[in-house]
């Protein structure tokens, strides 16, 4: 009962719209009036700016790694309640119940969980997205290509199946949500950031 308890409250925690309640209460910008009109950390970043893309990037990892804490706190702490809270929280940012069951495509939800289960997979995860986003500014590029590498690296590290398991999934997920960025990736007309080297 307390795992279904801990998925719950990572569903509810993570649904909450970081994105929206930080760009109104404090620009007073609806995310979803602007640019890619998603409340994610990348249009926060594009349509309002580098402090508000990394405040909103950091409560959107929060929402994740809390969500893998409260299956150590309230379940039963073994790696697949681990995985299915953090799941939940991904679930919640991208299907928010507060939003009408739209939201991110939780990426930085993602990498909170992943940081929570794996810890040396995440720091290799991020330097390989960051490298990526850093030379050609695709931030979506750098996420798709993180993404498909976390059950690699998770395996290299002898990760625990479960946590494969979840790499592999999660990898799944943010393609499926960067379908639309792929496209325009294919076609060049896909957005990039300022923080690109070239």
């Amino acid at each position: 009962m307390g795992s279904l308890f801990a998925c719950l409250f990572s569903y509810l925690i993570g649904s909450i719209p970081s994105g929206l309640i930080f760009g109104k209460g404090i620009w007073g910008i609806d995310l979803r009036e602007h640019g890619s009109h998603n409340i994610g950390a990348t249009n926060a970043w594009r349509t309002i700016g580098k402090p508000a893309g990394l405040l909103i990037f950091l409560m959107d990892f929060l929402k994740g790694a809390v969500g893998v804490g409260l299956g150590s706190a309230l379940g039963s702490g073994s790696p697949m309640t681990l995985v299915l809270c953090g799941i939940a929280a991904i679930v919640g940012h991208s299907w928010s119940l507060f939003l009408g069951f739209k939201g991110g495509k939780g990426v930085a939800t993602g990498l909170g969980v992943i940081a929570m289960l794996m810890p040396g997979v995440t720091v290799l995860v991020f330097l390989l997205w960051f490298a990526i986003v850093y030379v050609t500014g695709y931030v979506s590029l750098g996420s798709i290509v993180a993404a498909a590498a976390v059950p690699v690296i998770a395996w290299c590290f002898g990760a625990a199946g479960a946590y494969i398991g979840f790499g592999v999934l999660a990898a799944a997920f943010i393609i499926y949500r960067h379908q639309a960025n792929i496209g325009r990736l294919m076609a060049g007309t896909e957005s990039k950031i300022k923080a690109a080297r070239r």
